[in-house]
């Protein structure tokens, strides 16, 4: 696949977040109850950003997580032979809770319905509300997010790459084309 445009930059994908920051804060009426679960990878990452920015708008920490979704993936056995399992890392009750799921890309569908599995077998939140940076369309299921940073409709021959600092040393989101 090559680079095809570079869709946001450091300085958009940080308006974006702190945008969706702003609307989770408006729609939830402050920070009770409030939780965040990023999906492995980027998600993670996503959620530890929205956590600091909600911090620094209402001086109140919000428990931040990690979910796991390895083994409650629909194509587990399409991908690869030996998984890469890591742990889920989510210290906090979900029981009750209103639960903000985080990633980074929305496709399909399927990845955030194998993290709704996985949610489910930790506990019963009040509410679970997604959050994405990017929704390219191509829902197979449905689902679809409360929160997003930008849409962007992809061809089937596209394909978005979020590059974020810390896992990639640099912020951008680009477009790709076979």
């Amino acid at each position: 696949m090559k680079e095809k445009t570079k869709i946001l930059d450091k300085e958009t994908i940080g308006r974006s977040v702190t945008r969706i920051a702003h609307e989770i804060l408006e729609k939830n009426k402050g920070t009770k109850d409030l939780c965040l679960v990023g999906i492995r990878n980027r998600g993670v990452y996503i959620a530890a950003r929205l956590a600091g920015l909600i911090k620094k708008i209402e001086n109140e920490d919000v428990p931040a997580g990690v979910l796991d979704i390895t083994f409650y993936r629909d194509d587990l056995d399409l991908i690869t032979a030996k998984p890469v399992v890591r742990k889920t890392e989510i210290d906090f009750d979900i029981t009750d809770k209103n639960i903000i799921l985080v990633d980074d890309v929305l496709y399909t569908g399927r990845t955030i319905r194998a993290a709704l599995d996985a949610l489910a077998d930790l506990g019963r939140p009040k509410s679970i509300q997604l959050a994405v940076l990017i929704d390219r369309g191509h829902r197979e299921l449905p689902i679809r997010p409360d929160y997003v940073g930008k849409n962007i409709p992809t061809a089937a021959n596209e394909n978005i790459e979020v590059h974020l600092e810390e896992t990639d040393g640099k912020d951008e989101v680009v477009l790709l084309e076979k």
